[in-house]
């Protein structure tokens, strides 16, 4: 597809390149010629330097036979402006990035009323990842599917854990709680596991099942389950607000400790329930008599990486609390992940992977989208969900007689309102939700690309659809 970009921040950055590995034809504008230089110096995007608002820079672009403008310049009304000169001057579809609390409330006004495909907030969506986390904070991260009712939730193994030292396939515990184990990270490995893999202490496992389910199995390896009571949150910006207010709307107790006064007393005004504690969340002094120590929930949420791994590293030695960790940059992502500060929250991945998720579902084909996307494991593995709209070669036949690609698993099934982890004699139906897991990032865009030799099955597939006839 030929997809426009307004704006080389992080985002926009990291959307360039992975939209250009897909082999998407893809032009990149913004202001700051040394963004345009180093984003073309690193992947095979064409780049144009300019304001993405103006007409005569989109024109240049080619806007007019563009299918995608996606615009995440820092100005919220910049994408808005981007968006709409987008549509009306060459109809193509638009996504644009709105990040002040001021218009979530009308967002879905502000979609409908500019004709706009998508409206992103990554603050807010950041904030609902950490308020699902602090939910079940004995997980480090926790991805959802077909509307909430199936999670993919990412554990680690501790000595004793009465899953270490046993194969898969023994683990009769998985089959009562309807719960299938997807992913196993043992070092820099990443398995997409059979039953004979055997876990180990240290083993980070992905499950994916129903809450209920997880809940039921969390208990019985013995993990918590229950949500947190209270949270300190360090840093008073967006996505704390946006966290603070849904922990509240949760009955949880929340703290803020910020040092800018202006923003203390705004957060007072908008979070009345809250308290806010104008300090600096760096002072341990601080820290320890707001009840560091006490605190079952810790958000790191500055606007500085380095401030907030320091800060999680401290809560790490003071407390038992469950450690939220804001990131914005990835250029030590492996070195942050290895020092095991908690769940890490990077809020441009969750707004590239949401775009990425619209990208791929616009290319589909037989009628299968590409609900929703989440890159796993730093980028190493991918879980997708497609809603099957039509009968396809994959329909309609037992799982063990489809020839499936390597490294992939077919770990869920939403079929209304029932949730079927499945086993060989399944079958995928039209309606069905599926969520699949691979490592082989980017290759599906349909549920027909998780067959080894699509082709190959079109026949028997026609001969079942004629004898029903």
């Amino acid at each position: 597809m030929n997809i426009i970009i307004a704006g080389c921040g992080k985002v926009g950055r990291a959307l360039a390149e992975q939209l250009s590995i897909e082999k998407h034809d893809i032009t990149v504008i913004d202001l700051r010629p040394g963004a345009i230089q180093q984003i073309t110096n690193t992947a095979d995007v064409r780049g144009i330097v300019g304001n993405g608002a103006s007409y005569d820079i989109q024109m240049d672009a080619g806007v007019d036979t563009a299918d995608l403008m996606i615009a995440v310049t820092n100005a919220d009304e910049v994408n808005l402006l981007s968006c709409l000169i987008a549509k009306k001057a060459g109809g193509c579809q638009t996504i644009a990035r709105v990040r002040n609390p001021i218009y979530q409330h009308e967002i879905h006004h502000i979609k409908d009323e500019l004709g706009l495909s998508m409206v992103i907030n990554p603050e807010w969506a950041a904030a609902m990842e950490m308020a699902r986390l602090l939910r079940f904070p004995s997980a480090i991260d926790i991805d959802t599917f077909a509307n909430g009712r199936i999670e993919l939730l990412r554990f680690q193994l501790e000595e004793k854990n009465p899953l270490c030292g046993k194969k898969i396939k023994d683990l009769s515990l998985l089959s009562s709680c309807e719960v299938l184990i997807c992913i196993v990270e043992r070092g820099h490995e990443v398995l997409i596991p059979d039953g004979e893999v055997s876990l180990e202490e240290g083993d980070m496992i992905s499950v994916v099942a129903s809450p209920l389910n997880a809940s039921r199995f969390f208990r019985a390896i013995g993990i918590e389950t229950n949500q947190v009571r209270n949270t300190m949150i360090i840093g008073g910006g967006k996505i704390s607000f946006y966290l603070a207010k849904r922990l509240l709307e949760m009955g949880i107790h929340v703290k803020i400790v910020e040092k800018d006064r202006a923003a203390c007393e705004m957060l007072c005004e908008l979070l009345p329930k809250a308290m806010i504690i104008n300090g600096d969340g760096t002072d341990r002094e601080l820290l320890a008599e707001e009840g560091l120590a006490t605190a079952e929930g810790f958000a790191a949420l500055t606007n500085m990486d380095e401030e907030n791994v320091m800060l999680a590293l401290y809560a790490k030695s003071m407390s038992k609390a469950k450690k939220i960790t804001k990131v914005n940059r990835n250029t030590y992502d492996t070195i942050i992940g290895s020092l095991n500060i908690g769940s890490l929250i990077y809020p441009k991945h969750i707004t590239s992977e949401t775009i990425l998720q619209y990208v791929r579902a616009m290319q589909n084909s037989i009628g299968s989208n590409v609900e929703t996307l989440y890159r796993l494991v730093d980028g190493n593995a991918e879980a997708l969900e497609f809603v099957i709209r039509t009968g396809s070669e994959v329909t309609d036949t037992p799982l063990q007689e489809l020839e499936f690609k390597p490294n992939l698993l077919v770990c869920a099934i939403h079929r209304k309102g029932r949730i079927i982890i499945p086993k060989g004699q399944d079958c995928l139906k039209e309606g069905d939700s599926v969520v699949i897991i691979t490592t082989e990032c980017g290759a599906f865009k349909d549920i027909r690309d998780i067959l080894k030799h699509p082709a190959a099955v079109t026949g028997a597939y026609q001969m079942r659809v004629e004898q029903a006839q």
